[in-house]
């Protein structure tokens, strides 16, 4: 596959071939990708249904000597339809068993097989008596290249809530950031702009001073029913009224040194 992706890369000898001929990126980007037990797949049509349907193709697998664990396999307890003469099968990984009804029967489950560790052939033939095919053979997919780029396969799996979810929560942590540095962004203006309205009506609530926004907003928690707390709002409007009225009454005559009646 590589040589035939690679002589295709080559330009023509031949002048009339040359004339037509263009250099194809992604034949170099394929050709780095062939390692190991790879398949080529071509499609025009949808790659997330294209790899929902690999998936689904799936066969047992049996273990082959030399291969490398993909998982952990257990040999069950119970009868395993072999004769007593094939106990040494079973000795060798230390598997108690018993004869019962002539047959061989293995008293404990025993774990044979760790995942990540290489398979020897004893414990393949072991596991091919007893019929256990603990792996699977199926196609993996693992890259995909479109429109000239290369991407891992994982991103087909991803739903328009999981990108969603994700912009979400950048824009969470790039306002988190821009308002804990003090530098504003698009982001974080909005933040900025709420918090700012928030101080203001929060001054409002404990000035008396009024603008329409703030009025707005301090009329709908005054009339709002409060759960737990009923009677906390209107002590607060109370509050803040008797202390309008208390500034109104302030005598200010005397601020220039003089009473109002001088002048």
């Amino acid at each position: 596959m590589k040589r035939s992706l690679g002589a295709a890369n080559i330009k023509p000898e031949d002048a009339a071939e040359a004339k037509n001929w263009e250099p194809n990126a992604n034949l170099d980007k394929i050709i780095g990708q062939l390692k190991g037990n790879i398949n080529l797949i071509f499609t025009n049509g949808d790659l997330g249904e294209v790899k929902a349907c690999l998936d689904k193709e799936v066969r047992p697998s049996g273990a082959k000597p030399g291969m490398i664990a993909p998982g952990d396999v257990t040999v069950p307890a119970g009868a395993t339809g072999l004769d007593p003469k094939q106990t040494n099968f079973f000795q060798v990984h230390q598997i108690q068993t018993k004869i019962v009804k002539g047959q061989v029967e293995i008293v404990t489950a025993k774990q044979v097989i760790f995942v990540g560790e290489k398979i020897t052939s004893s414990q393949a033939v072991l596991l091919d008596k007893l019929k256990i095919y603990p792996f699977e053979y199926k196609m993996v997919v693992r890259k995909i290249l479109q429109d000239g780029n290369i991407f891992d396969a994982a991103v087909l799996d991803l739903s328009v809530d999981n990108l969603l979810a994700k912009f979400k929560n950048a824009c969470r942590v790039q306002a988190s950031l821009s308002l804990g540095t003090g530098f504003a962004t698009s982001a974080s203006a909005p933040h900025s702009i709420l918090n700012g309205f928030k101080n203001l009506v929060a001054a409002c609530a404990e000035s008396g001073y009024e603008f329409k926004e703030g009025k707005a907003l301090l009329e709908a928690a005054k009339n709002a029913p409060a759960a737990g707390a009923a009677g906390a709002g209107p002590a607060k409007v109370e509050a803040v009224e008797e202390k309008k009225e208390e500034v109104e009454d302030v005598d200010m005559g005397g601020l220039f040194g003089a009473d109002e009646d001088e002048y």
